[in-house]
């Protein structure tokens, strides 16, 4: 039997909140004699193995501590690291652009390792909001608890120091479930500010995609500006147009007549119809 496993035996457990879980009764040990789990009587609930990389040994009790805290604590760790190696990167890379070449292999790799973090986180967000729900069902059994105990003290069937002891010792477990639920709250904001961080990274490369994008558009539309057909030159209006033209429309100057030859004789039809159309002419103005 090690060191370690003299020592541990027969201490009392608690969590990290002071709450009592059980006493230590024996443990399980590798090949090499190095503790794997630890089993502690937990009264009705029965002997539980918990890993010994759980507990934390100390003079005169052990530690329990929770595996979403150990999960989440890796991960920081793992995944904070992981990010300021990538930026470090990055930032080599804008200062020698002779890097990019033998920086490619490391940033690939970087980038996996952030892929396989996220794939943990999820699992242990998931862990984080079951706690939650559990925490805040022990905290309804507690108001309950302490509401009966105020019924009952006020119908006269305990007295006023019973009334107080169930306050006190209620007290000191509502502490540990806030202070457990305001822990959990803080590693899941710290895990929502590293997901804001590794966006962040992405944001020059999509920068870049964008300006370029922009870029090419512009373009495009610079030189669908200067493609435009030029104006063409006025030409002559022909007759149609200048009836289509309207009153306002300035009159062309005079185009010269081309002399009628004299042997041409003169057609009394024409000159018939110039007749009539005069005199109707001269009708329409006499009747106005």
């Amino acid at each position: 039997m090690s060191n370690d496993e003299t020592e541990i035996i027969g201490k009392k457990v608690k969590d990290m909140y002071g709450t009592y879980i059980g006493k230590v009764v024996g443990t399980i040990t590798d090949i090499d004699g190095s503790i794997q789990t630890v089993g502690i009587d937990c009264g009705s609930e029965g002997l539980r193995q918990i890993p010994f990389d759980q507990l934390v040994v100390q003079n005169d009790v052990v530690i329990f501590i929770p595996k979403w805290r150990l999960d989440s604590q890796r991960l920081l760790r793992e995944k904070g690291l992981t990010l300021r190696r990538l930026k470090a990167l990055i930032d080599l890379v804008s200062e020698n652009d002779d890097m990019k070449e033998s920086a490619e292999m490391l940033h690939e790799k970087y980038k996996s390792k952030l892929q396989t973090l996220d794939d943990g986180e999820k699992e242990i967000k998931a862990q984080l909001d079951a706690r939650l729900t559990e925490l805040d069902g022990q905290m309804k059994s507690v108001k309950m608890l302490i509401f009966d105990a105020k019924v009952q003290y006020k119908s006269s069937e305990i007295s006023e120091a019973m009334f107080e002891s169930v306050k006190t010792q209620t007290t000191d477990l509502v502490e540990h479930i806030t202070h457990e639920k305001a822990e959990i709250s803080n590693v899941q904001k710290r895990l929502d500010d590293l997901s804001t961080e590794v966006q962040t990274t992405e944001a020059p490369r999509q920068q870049l995609q964008e300006e370029a994008v922009s870029y090419l558009q512009n373009q495009d539309a610079a030189q669908v500006q200067t493609n435009l057909p030029e104006v063409p030159e006025q030409e002559s209006a022909t007759p149609t147009q200048e009836i289509a033209a309207g009153p306002n429309t300035p009159e062309p100057a005079p185009q010269p007549i081309a002399p009628v030859p004299e042997t041409m004789p003169i057609n009394q039809n024409t000159q018939s119809d110039n007749s009539e159309k005069r005199s109707d002419w001269l009708s329409r103005m006499e009747s106005q």
